[in-house]
């Protein structure tokens, strides 16, 4: 009776576990998912310097530069759309970011910039880059600098995150990479323990109705897609989570095959329980850059 006891605490433990480092790690994405692309006044519109866009902060220290000509943590001059997302599959895709390291193989690789509402009255953190906007006007710049004097323009916090898994030990982390102005995008925060593998689904728009007529991969999304142009656009992501327990359980094996989307996960036959997790999260601002 008390083995049998024991044995079920630490399922019922572990199950526990799963679901709530999963509903933790869902969460978080999903908060910065659904914002995606907001860009404050100039949502629906995309930059392009020289013209409605001035670039007042120094180069970004330590800058992850993803896939694409123009799609490092600043927009450049270079006459192509400012990538607002972009993402990969760790050691299957041919382009990666330089700056990580270690990241699990097989596991998705996610970049998102955005604005951070609500706009702030005057810009206060040395340690973040801002935005001042206007309908048709844009101004980076960082909290250490002297705000821009733009007519009837407001101030919003600018983010640029890239998610990913690598090990910390033998436990699969989910990481954030966030940027700040000293160190650029080399700050690291380990959001949830457990989280084995991330997959996502990109809902692509065919027809211009901006309902997804189908989810692809990371490998069968296109530069058309990344940079939101003409019909085949984003505006959607099906996120896929695997969760796995910290601890092993030796009174258990797992025989278990699982599916994230579109892969396969073939039974580890290992101790550890493991349980898939997913969101849908509609993209309402690349939407109104159509619009």
């Amino acid at each position: 009776m008390f083995s049998m006891s024991a044995s079920n605490v630490t399922t019922t433990s572990q199950f526990n576990q799963l679901q709530e480092n999963g509903r933790i790690a869902l969460a978080i994405m999903e908060r910065d998912i659904s914002q995606l692309a907001f860009m404050g006044d100039m949502t629906g519109t995309d930059f392009i310097v020289g013209n409605n866009t001035t670039i007042s902060s120094a180069a970004v220290p330590n800058d992850c530069i993803g896939g694409g000509v123009n799609n490092a943590t600043l927009p450049n001059g270079t006459p192509s759309h400012f990538r607002r997302i972009w993402g990969y599959e760790a050691g299957v895709s041919g382009v990666a970011f330089n700056c990580l390291t270690g990241v699990n193989a097989n596991t998705d690789v996610l970049q998102i910039k955005r604005l951070v509402g609500p706009n702030v009255l005057a810009p206060n953190n040395v340690s973040s880059h801002y935005v001042a906007t206007t309908s048709s006007q844009a101004i980076f710049f960082t909290g250490n600098q002297v705000t821009p004097v733009l007519t009837n323009s407001r101030f919003w916090e600018y983010q640029h995150h890239i998610y990913f898994i690598r090990n910390d030990g033998t436990i699969p982390v989910l990481r954030r990479r966030t940027l700040t102005v000293a160190n650029g995008m080399n700050n690291e925060e380990q959001l949830v323990e457990g989280i084995e593998n991330l997959r996502v689904l990109y809902g692509v728009d065919d027809d211009g109705d901006d309902i997804p007529n189908r989810y692809v991969p990371v490998g069968n999304v296109n530069t058309v897609m990344w940079d939101n142009q003409s019909f085949q656009r984003i505006v959607a992501l099906k996120v896929f989570l695997l969760v796995r327990s910290v601890d092993q359980d030796p009174s258990y094996t797992n025989e278990t095959q699982y599916q994230l989307g579109d892969k396969t996960i073939l039974a580890p036959q290992d101790h550890f329980r493991r349980k898939v997790m997913s969101t849908t999260v509609m993209l309402e601002n690349p939407v109104l850059i159509r619009n």
